[in-house]
């Protein structure tokens, strides 16, 4: 795939160059005996450089689609990258549609995603690179969108669905760590079901972080 613009090769070069490095730290907090997670998670998050860009009118080499990740896996593999151990492509918040489908699940923004979360997995992962989502624990996720309280299994499922890798699952409109910590224990638990991946989590805002 050819860039066609200079100046977004060279901003997400520099946001490569920014995030080095994608974790968070909860205290006390221990990884599953599966396998995963034995070295630092290190990838690409697109937060930094893009935010919650949904202006794909005015600016669609920049706003958050299917297009800026597709672009950013090509210079993962080009810049070299993957060879250095950098393997996660992270889609943060504001990749969702503004409501669940009709059987309750995430969906992404039809628009934006066009092809959807699956097709955009399978290419990412056709580069040899891992593919991470953003949710929240709350109601809403920090930008407005569907949370996953109350869905815990039904957005686990189909995060394994799609053929997600790692997720990062933040805490804002969360009451609680104790509504925090029941959430990541359902993602825990489905990870023994067949589909492991990895779970990045965040502590709700204006909680203590002591559990």
């Amino acid at each position: 795939m050819q860039l066609r613009n200079p100046e977004l090769h060279l901003g997400c070069a520099l946001a490569l160059r920014f995030l080095a490095l994608v974790s968070w730290d909860i205290p006390g907090a221990r990884a599953l005996d599966n396998g995963l997670a034995r070295t630092p998670t290190m990838g690409w998050l697109h937060w930094e450089r893009f935010m919650c860009n949904l202006d794909c009118q005015e600016e669609p080499d920049s706003c958050i689609s299917e297009k800026l990740f597709m672009e950013m896996a090509e210079l993962m593999v080009s810049e070299g990258w993957k060879d250095a151990g950098y393997e996660y492509l992270c889609i943060d918040d504001c990749w969702m549609a503004p409501q669940r489908d009709s059987e309750g699940r995430l969906q992404a923004d039809p628009q934006r995603f066009p092809h959807g979360i699956r097709q955009l997995a399978n290419y990412v992962h056709s580069k040899g690179l891992k593919l991470g989502i953003y949710a929240d624990v709350g109601n809403k996720t920090c930008a407005g969108f569907p949370g996953s309280f109350g869905y815990y299994d039904i957005d686990a499922q189909t995060f394994a669905d799609w053929g997600v890798d790692l997720l990062k699952f933040d805490g804002c409109y969360c009451d609680s760590l104790e509504n925090l910590a029941d959430g990541n224990v359902s993602f825990q638990r489905f990870s023994h079901k067949g589909k492991n991946f990895e779970a990045m989590v965040a502590e709700p805002k204006n909680q203590s972080s002591e559990f």
